[in-house]
């Protein structure tokens, strides 16, 4: 396939000289050492084919903004070189630079201009652009009395008013309401499907997964992961646990899975299952069947209190359905060292029909991201059948009582 991105050992930091004239002479090759240099990307290599979809993900100030702008040249890298085969179109900050004090109309010429595009070109998609935004008489009214998601609204309408080779998007959808979101992705899917390249920076774990082939993690400016985007979530959830003295791994199951465990080990999970109402262990349920969930534990030194929590995630690893023993009231408290237990939870597997796995977390507060003692992703995999209800489709059950009346 052909790449339309390849960015090749970029690095990038910044310089503190002990004086303003010191950073001036710097310019022109005098040696002045600076005072302070911060390295913000460190050697950073990757490359993305056409029509490809990338997540990139990591903690604030690990550096994926300063790689966008790079990437759209309005950043210089330190070292090392980007090379770009399409027409850009980004969102990196709300609002893109729009003049407060112009229109949301005057600002798309403006900023449509800026992007390359003729007066003509403009007037022939600036009504749809507007449709698009669906902001009303906003639209003619100075950008300073918009909100934000006003903003983002014009801003998306302008980046994609005509469909680019390459669309960069910084986290701009988060800041949308739910209905220009679901609006924003379908035109990104249309897209994709017309050959766009899409690299998208989000905190989104839905949103990475259902749109990306891959997903590519900074952490602290380097690339630590660049793969699939459910095992480069799973890490990327793993690392941002407090984890102090904890550590993250990834293994391979014998099906070729890949499962990411992570944790601080005071406290172990040592088996997990589910079972049928006669007390078998199943991995194939049917839709709608009471089912129990049980989950041994075992302390590995005193704590002072503890937590147990599940979610269920779909085959492309989204949360189909979490919770934890916060929040019915069930937090243990003083364990010692070789204290075990087993929790049960009991429900009916009211789902659609698939494949699934659960994901378990023991740890010391409401959520694993804080005190995380073990997180074990797909500790296990099980499959929901159709055996004894009516046929439907999705994925959930909804007991239906369907009446029809002659009128």
């Amino acid at each position: 396939m052909n790449k339309v991105l390849e960015v090749k050992n970029v690095s990038k930091s910044f310089k503190e000289y002990a004086s303003e004239w010191a950073r001036i002479f710097s310019w022109f090759g005098f040696n002045f050492n600076p005072k302070e240099e911060h390295h913000i990307l460190k050697n950073i290599n990757f490359s993305i084919n056409s029509g490809e979809a990338i997540g990139i993900v990591g903690q604030n100030g690990a550096g994926k903004s300063t790689l966008l702008k790079i990437i759209t040249g309005t950043l210089k890298a330190s070292e090392g070189t980007i090379q770009v085969n399409g027409r850009i179109s980004a969102i990196l900050e709300l609002g893109m630079g729009f003049n407060p004090d112009l229109t949301g109309r005057q600002n798309s010429y403006h900023s449509m201009g800026m992007m390359g595009y003729t007066i003509e070109q403009i007037d022939a998609v600036i009504n749809d652009l507007e449709a698009f935004a669906e902001i009303d008489e906003y639209f003619d009214q100075p950008v300073r009395t918009y909100s934000s998601g006003m903003q983002l609204r014009v801003a998306f309408g302008v980046v994609t008013a005509y469909r680019p080779e390459i669309l960069i998007v910084d986290e701009a959808l988060s800041v949308g309401d739910a209905y220009f979101q679901h609006k924003s992705l379908n035109r990104v899917r249309e897209f994709q499907k017309q050959g766009t390249t899409l690299l998208l920076v989000s905190h989104d774990r839905g949103a990475i997964q259902a749109i990306c082939d891959r997903a590519i993690l900074l952490e602290k400016g380097a690339v630590i992961k660049d793969g699939n985007p459910e095992e480069v979530m799973d890490f990327y959830n793993a690392l941002i646990a407090e984890k102090e003295n904890s550590t993250v791994k990834q293994v391979v199951k014998e099906d070729g899975d890949i499962q990411t465990i992570s944790g601080t080990g005071e406290v172990q999970i040592e088996d997990i299952g589910l079972f049928s109402e006669k007390g078998k262990k199943v991995d194939y349920i049917s839709v709608g069947e009471s089912i129990q969930l049980k989950v041994k534990i075992k302390v590995n030194q005193d704590i002072e209190q503890m937590v147990l929590g599940y979610v269920i995630k779909d085959r492309l690893g989204q949360d189909i359905f979490g919770t934890n023993t916060h929040h019915y009231n069930k937090i243990l408290e003083n364990l010692k060292k070789d204290d075990t237990f087993e929790f049960i939870f009991s429900f009916c597997m009211n789902l659609g029909i698939g494949s699934y796995s659960i994901a378990v977390a023991v740890h010391a507060n409401d959520t694993h991201l804080s005190g995380n003692y073990e997180w074990r992703d797909k500790a296990l995999i099980f499959n929901v059948i159709n055996t004894s209800k009516e046929a439907f489709v999705g994925s959930s059950w909804i007991e239906q009582k369907v009446e029809v009346i002659h009128v």
